[in-house]
C-alpha cells in the first residue's frame, strides 16, 4: 500500500472553510448547506481528486472511511438548540440532516460517483492502530483498490482535516503507523 495524495487543513474559523472553498473555484451550490463536518470532507476531497481525469465515472473501487472523536456533536447541539425550548419549537430539518457523522462520506460519494464500502468510526482519540487496520482490512475486499480515509474533526475549537488516498500497489509498502502519524503532526 502507498499514500498517493495526502492534505491536512486546519482552520481556526467556520469563515476561513468558506474562503478556501471560494477561492477553489469549486461550482457545487450543496456545498452552502452542508454542516461543518461534511465542508471539511469535502473541501478536502476535492483537493486530493481534482486532477484526477476519471473522477467524476462510476467507481465502485474507492472506499470511503472517515473517524473522529465528536461524532456530529457540533451540528448536534445546533439540533438541540431548535428544540430545547417549548415556547419556541422548531426543530430544524437542515440541522437534522447532518445529526449522522456518516453524512460526509455520502457527500463525498455522491460528488465523486464512488459507490464503494463507505465508513465513519468514533474513536476516543486520533488511533493510528485503528486507521491501519480499518484501511488494510478494506483492502481485503478484491474489489476495493483505493482508500479514501480521513480523520475529520469539526467540534469547538477544532477544525482539522487529515486526507490520504491510500492506493493498493503491489509491491509498495509505503503505508504504516509512524507514516500516518507523522503527517497528522505536521
Amino acid at each position: 500500500m502507498i499514500i498517493k495524495k495526502q492534505i491536512k487543513l486546519s482552520f481556526q474559523t467556520s469563515q476561513e472553510i468558506m474562503e478556501l472553498y471560494r477561492s477553489l473555484k469549486i461550482d457545487y451550490p450543496k456545498f452552502y448547506k452542508m454542516d461543518g463536518l461534511s465542508k471539511l470532507g469535502f473541501l478536502a476531497s476535492e483537493m486530493i481528486l481534482k486532477d484526477d481525469e476519471n473522477r467524476f465515472e462510476p467507481n465502485e473501487n474507492i472506499a470511503v472511511i472517515c473517524f473522529n472523536s465528536s461524532s456530529s456533536l457540533d451540528t448536534d447541539a445546533q439540533y438541540q438548540a431548535t428544540i430545547n425550548n417549548n415556547d419556541n419549537y422548531f426543530p430544524s430539518p437542515s440541522h437534522f440532516v447532518y445529526t449522522l457523522p456518516n453524512i460526509v462520506n455520502g457527500e463525498i460519494a455522491i460528488r465523486n460517483r464512488f459507490f464503494g464500502e463507505s465508513f465513519f468510526y468514533i474513536c476516543k482519540n486520533f488511533d493510528t492502530k485503528l486507521i491501519l487496520r480499518t484501511i488494510n482490512n478494506s483492502f481485503n475486499n478484491k474489489s476495493v483498490n483505493a482508500v479514501l480515509a480521513a480523520w475529520i474533526e469539526y467540534f469547538e475549537d477544532k477544525r482539522e482535516v487529515l486526507m490520504m488516498l491510500v492506493d493498493n500497489s503491489a509491491g509498495s509498502f509505503e503505508f504504516a503507523e509512524e507514516k500516518i502519524l507523522k503527517l497528522y503532526n505536521n
